[in-house]
């Protein structure tokens, strides 16, 4: 194995070091909590938190900025960010109208922002995103996975924010594009933790894992390597069947690549996706492709569907300025 690692222990505070070094007219770290925050600070509005394990970026230190997070809070390797991290963003970004913790469904991260939210002063509210119909429940999780779908749930609910929505606005807003998406992905090779120096887990030169979680959870099931129409479809019909969008409803089809595979093959997959659902008679209005849910080195991708209506449309083409995410500004 090889990377461009000094120190272990030094990754990821180097990284968002570099991060911030990189983006210093939108973002500013702190040093004792290592926390990512938005440069400017808006007063007048509910700030949006989330975090998790480093391992994914861009997710969640490249969407801090405007129209989508306030802070973000990097936890180690495939590790929480611990309480106080949470706490000492929140009372960094925050104002009267409160925080908002945006948590994806794993225990680590679920038990961390539920301490923190009983610590906070401010008034506080949690979304959790589950959007991973790949298994009910997994390593790690009582009942799904949050994955991929999260972007989604911080882009909408963060330009809404940005318009000055209250607190309880944006807890019914989130909850209604969580349970308006579903993702599912599939892993060509394991990812392999720094820290750890091998792979996860083992496939054969001919396997792949369908229903791969982001931290190389156990998925559905190990299936022979297939062409990528065959393998997309299984991702399509999984995802349709549960969703189960109606014909006459928009969709967002977002393609994540899990950080070992090329863009070449990410249009691919986005190609075959798209053939899918126009075949089951459904249309895709808005679509994003790239590598932006990551699980280190994995090569792999997940797709997610969004059901949209004019306001959640309005809501994902609205401006967003971020490291990892601008249109509109």
């Amino acid at each position: 194995m090889k990377n461009f690692i000094n120190r272990i222990d030094d990754l990821v505070h180097e990284s968002l070091e570099g991060l911030v070094g990189c983006h210093g007219d939108l973002l500013e770290l702190d040093p004792e909590f290592r926390y990512v925050a938005r440069k400017e600070r808006r007063s007048d509005k509910v700030a949006l938190i989330s975090g998790g394990g480093s391992g994914h970026e861009p997710l969640h230190a490249g969407f801090v900025g405007p129209g989508m997070l306030d802070a973000a809070c990097p936890g180690p390797v495939f590790t929480s960010p611990t309480p106080d991290q949470m706490v000492a963003a929140a009372q960094r970004v925050s104002a009267k109208p409160g925080a908002l913790f945006i948590v994806k469904n794993y225990e680590g991260d679920v038990m961390n922002f539920s301490m923190a939210a009983e610590l906070c002063e401010m008034p506080v509210a949690t979304i959790r995103t589950d959007d991973d119909v790949a298994v009910q429940n997994s390593t790690y999780t009582t009942g799904r996975r949050g994955i991929a779908g999260t972007l989604v749930v911080e882009k909408m609910v963060g330009a809404e924010a940005e318009r000055g929505a209250t607190l309880d606005e944006l807890v019914r807003l989130g909850e209604a594009v969580n349970a308006a998406t579903r993702s599912m992905g599939v892993a060509l090779t394991s990812c392999t933790v720094p820290a750890v120096g091998q792979p996860t887990f083992a496939l054969g030169n001919a396997e792949i894992e369908m229903g791969v979680g982001i931290h190389g959870e156990p998925g559905r099931r190990r299936v022979a390597l297939a062409p990528a129409d065959v393998l997309i479809e299984e991702l399509v019909e999984a995802i349709v069947s549960d969703l189960a969008p109606q014909p006459d409803r928009p969709l967002l089809l977002f393609v994540n690549g899990f950080g070992g595979t090329p863009l070449v093959e990410l249009y691919l997959v986005y190609h075959a996706a798209r053939r899918q659902l126009k075949k089951r008679g459904l249309k895709v209005a808005r679509s994003l492709v790239g590598s932006y849910v990551t699980s280190l080195d994995m090569a792999g991708c997940s797709l997610t569907l969004s059901a949209l209506d004019d306001r959640l449309a309005e809501l994902w083409d609205a401006p967003v300025r971020t490291a990892a995410l601008r249109w509109g500004i």
